[in-house]
């Protein structure tokens, strides 16, 4: 069992940048990949980045692609993602989840826990 709890959202001008972290609970962390999605009102919740469980494969989104960058601390039981230049395309509630398997990395079905959410909001 894993819980996340995702903290760092707010409110910010486009061009800013913002740091979300997620916490999780639970000491097999590690054996974990992790993934943010977020969503936008009206919209289905979208991926945003992945990163397999030692940190040293990551993927991304092409609308967040050079952007974004998402990074873990095993020994934080943490996984952040730092967002740059950011657009007010970019606001919605920002989840991190978790997995164990590296399939279909990019598809919210396939996670298996979630945390509930940090709101991000992009203004121009």
């Amino acid at each position: 069992q894993v819980q996340l709890v995702e903290s760092g959202g707010g409110l910010v001008q486009a061009g800013d940048s913002l740091r979300l972290s997620c916490a999780a609970s639970g000491r097999t962390f590690s054996s974990y990949a992790m993934g943010w999605f977020r969503q936008a009102p009206g919209k289905e919740r979208e991926f945003v980045a992945f990163i397999r469980w030692s940190g040293g494969y990551t993927y991304y989104a092409d609308s967040v692609k050079c952007r974004f960058t998402i990074s873990r601390d095993n020994a934080k039981n943490t996984v952040y993602l730092q967002m740059n230049s950011l657009k007010p395309d970019d606001t919605a509630v920002y989840y991190c989840a978790a997995k164990r398997t590296l399939a279909d990395y990019s598809s919210s079905y396939a996670y298996d826990y979630w945390g509930q959410g940090t709101q991000v909001t992009v203004s121009s």
